[in-house]
């Protein structure tokens, strides 16, 4: 009788568990076809070129997104740690992700002339609650996941929610977002902000929809503002394993630093046009649901660590891709210039899988501060990024991208020094 009782246990277990991964997939898959309608590399630095056109503020970009999901993580971890349930604060930051697009929305259906002095501030401001706004809402879909799923199912929870999310974000391109960008004067963008606010509205949602316990009152209380910072130190000084691979994010993400540059090289260098910023989002986006499930299913089969590493070589391939490009080394290079954005659609895989490989550093409780400790790794090469956008202003522009390349390629061989947390767990079970 306890063999039957313990069968139907961990038939029930399994069953919540497969209805918790199925809802956090179709979490997944909302939340990326609003985000199709403002990616980072094609979207945004467009609008930035609409409403200002400086290479400088192109530059702010990167900084302002890193810090948004760097910092109020951190200051957050210690309350999310304590929160009895993990998806309220995911349904309420996906909500707070939303009302920054929607008020962009009405501002831009308002406004005739969108070069007015205050709209580039305006833009920003809000740009950086949108992204204050997302790095907590990551740090809560982290730990939630890492409350909910095994960590051998992670990589198929990637991998289903990249396909599937890839799917109808193209599909949702194709029918709205290319319409709304051919629309004259820029007016298109009215509907293209009230379209991401809406599905991040969805998105937090379905959050709702997941079965979850209430964690236990462990006691603790927020920390001062200072020691979130000084517990992030912590780790970083006094666990190798973390530092090891805290090393390899720093130097991956200085890949992020050319992200808003790579439309303008497209424009000005290679000779494409506004019509084809709807091509290089579908490439992106397609892209990001081919590499998903490979990478997630290399991570289930043999660890996170050598996802992570065969990610990083493709990666740095990217910005000597888009320099043969500008240089025409590659015939009809107008016409072919979307494969840059092809392999551009890695880098949030792999910052998703490095996030995976940093919950297996730790036991659970210990999870939102170690996500939002690596986070703060994501975010403190961005400090330069300014910096690159005024260097591709009045330097070669080619020193940049190969730079970035040359660092990516530098994270890659380092991650032959990270260990793999499965294996190493495995061998201490059996010691």
């Amino acid at each position: 009788m306890e063999g039957q009782d313990d069968r139907e246990v961990r038939s029930d277990q399994a069953k919540i568990e497969n209805r918790n991964l199925a809802t956090l997939a179709l979490q997944n898959v909302v939340l990326r076809v609003g985000w199709i309608f403002k990616t980072e590399s094609v979207i945004m630095p467009f609008v930035v070129d609409v409403i200002s056109g400086a290479g400088w503020m192109r530059g702010l970009l990167p900084i302002l997104s890193r810090v948004g999901q760097s910092v109020p993580p951190l200051m957050y971890a210690d309350r999310l740690r304590s929160h009895p349930l993990k998806k309220l604060p995911l349904f309420a930051t996906a909500i707070a992700m939303a009302l920054p697009f929607l008020l962009l929305s009405a501002v831009w259906y308002g406004l005739e002339d969108r070069r007015t002095w205050w709209m580039p501030p305006f833009f920003l401001v809000l740009y950086f609650i949108f992204f204050s706004a997302t790095g907590i809402n990551q740090l809560a879909f982290g730990t939630l996941q890492g409350k909910l799923v095994r960590p051998n199912r992670r990589g198929f929870l990637l991998g289903v929610g990249g396909v599937i999310g890839s799917f109808f974000a193209v599909t949702a391109a194709l029918f709205w977002l290319q319409p709304w960008l051919s629309i004259p004067n820029h007016d298109g963008f009215t509907w293209v902000f009230l379209f991401n606010g809406t599905a991040f509205l969805a998105a937090g949602c379905v959050a709702l929809f997941c079965v979850e316990e209430r964690d236990k009152d462990d006691g603790l209380r927020p920390m001062k503002i200072i020691q979130p910072f000084a517990t992030a130190w912590k780790i970083f000084l006094h666990d190798q394993a973390f530092r090891k691979a805290a090393f390899v994010s720093m130097l991956f993400i200085s890949s992020l630093l050319v992200f808003p540059h790579y439309q303008w090289l497209g424009m000005t260098k290679v000779g494409t046009s506004e019509t084809d910023l709807i091509y290089w989002v579908i490439a992106q986006n397609i892209s990001v649901g081919f590499y998903s499930p490979i990478l997630g299913r290399i991570a289930d089969q043999f660890g996170n660590r050598l996802a992570i590493r065969i990610g990083l070589f493709a990666v740095s391939l990217t910005p000597i891709l888009a320099i043969m490009f500008a240089w025409g080394v590659i015939p009809n290079a107008a016409e072919w210039f979307w494969l840059t954005f092809v392999l551009l659609g890695l880098t949030p895989v792999l910052m998703r899988t490095i996030l995976n490989y940093t919950l297996e550093l730790v036991e659970e409780q210990h999870h939102p501060q170690y996500l939002s400790t690596m986070k703060i790794m994501f975010a403190l090469p961005f400090v330069f990024s300014p910096l690159v956008g005024f260097l591709i202003d009045t330097i070669p522009y080619e020193i940049p991208f190969f730079g970035v390349s040359f660092l990516v390629i530098l994270s890659a061989i380092l991650t032959f020094q990270m260990v793999e947390p499965r294996h190493q767990f495995s061998a201490n079970e059996g010691s």
